[in-house]
């Protein structure tokens, strides 16, 4: 039994996770032009980059000045990514950042330490501490991130179990500190997930959270991306992180080849809902337009496929 939604959501994570995995800085003009152009295709949400550690990201070094001199729309959140305190703080005194808060759960060992530096368990109590300091900020948890949900490159098959422990403690957190359940938040970060996995353990989180509203994080790594996102919606997700042009992927995924990491593609994954009736508020043909711009930004063909072909809807009319 299927259960399509009517709308989804769809969170930009290009100009972030897209320029960060790249090992050429590429200059900050192309990048403003890039999220100028994502703010004008109907997506509600951009992230812009992160406040991280220059000396093991570089490419991120420059985010404070990328939130000064972007032009905002109305009605567009444009986000960053942190991993500790300092980071937040910098979000937090940056030009017109959108804070959206969240939470991250490793139960790959091994990728903690990678992403981290610490282990699952003391990221896992870590985030006590970030409830805590989100509220003293003002702030509501948005999102809580199950990494590496369907397996590791690092470490290797990730059990089913291990992951909703981790949503068990999200949901216990939130009751202790009072405070809603945020987006359960699955994450496939290094492209292991297959669809009938997707559904399992989408089916899996519905049972342990049955009010709590799922979201998909997806690579298309190794061709499953558009699989993995038409079973999940299926199964009634209708929130998915992914990126212009299939830019992106995480820089200690141990991929080896940096090609091979890419986000499932956004403009791909909007095409699919248009054509199977699921409205998401984005102009495909603007999309298409950024994606070629990104492409044109990096020297080198990307993983979207309708960015290269088009939308179907010019054949349509032609006939």
């Amino acid at each position: 039994m299927t259960d399509f939604p009517k709308f989804v959501e769809f969170r930009e994570e290009g100009p972030r996770e897209g320029f960060q995995i790249e090992s050429k800085i590429y200059p900050i003009e192309q990048r403003i032009e890039l999220i100028d152009m994502l703010s004008d295709t109907g997506l509600k949400r951009i992230q812009v980059g992160s406040f991280v550690s220059p000396r093991y990201v570089p490419q991120m070094a420059d985010t404070g000045e990328l939130f000064q001199r972007i032009k905002r729309k109305p009605g567009v959140k444009y986000t960053s990514l942190w991993l500790n305190e300092k980071g937040f703080r910098k979000a937090l005194t940056a030009h017109e950042v959108d804070i959206d808060p969240r939470l991250l759960f490793y139960p790959s060992e091994a990728f903690a330490q990678a992403n981290n530096n610490c282990s699952s368990a003391e990221m896992r109590e870590r985030q006590r501490e970030w409830v805590r300091l989100y509220k003293e900020a003002g702030y509501t948890v948005d999102a809580a991130y199950v990494m590496t949900a369907f397996g590791c490159n690092l470490q290797g098959p990730i059990p089913q179990e291990q992951v909703l422990d981790d949503f068990r403690f999200v949901l216990q957190l939130c009751e202790e500190e009072d405070i809603p359940v945020p987006i359960l938040v699955i994450a496939d970060t290094m492209g292991w997930g297959n669809p009938e996995a997707v559904k399992r353990m989408i089916g899996a989180l519905r049972e342990l959270a049955p009010g709590a509203r799922i979201g998909m994080h997806l690579h298309d790594t190794r061709g499953l991306g558009i699989a993995n996102i038409h079973a999940a919606l299926s199964m009634g997700v209708d929130m998915f992180e992914s990126s212009v042009a299939g830019l992106g992927g995480c820089p200690f995924a141990g991929h080896g080849n940096a090609r091979a990491a890419g986000n499932v593609c956004t403009e791909d994954a909007v095409f699919l809902c248009h054509e199977t009736g699921i409205e998401t508020g984005i102009d495909l043909d603007k999309l298409i337009a950024a994606a070629v711009k990104a492409e044109e930004i990096i020297g080198a063909p990307l993983m979207g496929r309708v960015m290269h072909s088009g939308g179907l809807d010019k054949f349509r009319k032609a006939k």
